[in-house]
């Protein structure tokens, strides 16, 4: 299964906003800090307010902030809520036109993706932001962003981002080894 790009920038914009607790965010800063489409994140951020996950205020002062606290917001209920289509085959949808599948309700391949997705689903419903946010990496990824220190005052001045390259693997900077204790291992 593969997310789309937009469910990929919605995830990215809620941990950013969740490591500045109570601060309001600009598009641009995230989309800076991601180095991602600020175009592509409008569209992202509109339907993320939408969705009830964000609280968005225009004008001076304005700016994006987190609608709930990080502990609920379910990945699993971002996920369901960005992704337009879950159908991981044709067959998961209704034949448009009379054309679909000639194995419909014959062929075990439905029943079996459909029990992948639905435990898929269940691991992204039993975390919440506040995992992704409460990790060891923590520091690294806000350094990462070029962020102060997450539990740094209002007022701090971000952090010099860490000389590991772009494409390292996340913690690297920090000394964090790949295979520390994160999500995995329930």
């Amino acid at each position: 299964m593969r997310l789309t790009l937009h469910t990929d920038y919605a995830l990215r914009a809620l941990i950013y906003l969740g490591l500045r607790p109570g601060r309001r965010v600009s598009i641009r800063e995230i989309a800076e800090a991601h180095r991602i489409s600020e175009n592509h994140l409008v569209k992202v951020v509109h339907n993320l307010g939408r969705g009830g996950f964000l609280e968005t205020t225009r004008g001076k002062g304005g700016g994006l902030r987190l609608a709930r606290p990080p502990e609920e917001i379910s990945v699993g209920e971002v996920v369901r809520f960005t992704e337009e289509d879950m159908a991981l085959v044709a067959c998961f949808q209704a034949p448009a036109g009379g054309s679909g599948c000639a194995l419909v309700n014959v062929c075990r391949l439905q029943s079996l993706l459909g029990e992948a997705l639905g435990a898929f689903l269940a691991v992204l419903d039993r975390r919440t932001l506040a995992d992704l946010l409460h990790t060891p990496n923590r520091e690294a990824m806000a350094a990462r962003l070029g962020l102060a220190p997450p539990d740094a005052p209002p007022d701090a001045p971000p952090d010099a981002p860490p000389d590991a390259p772009p494409d390292a693997p996340l913690g690297a900077a920090a000394g964090v080894p790949p295979d520390a204790p994160g999500l995995t291992g329930e």
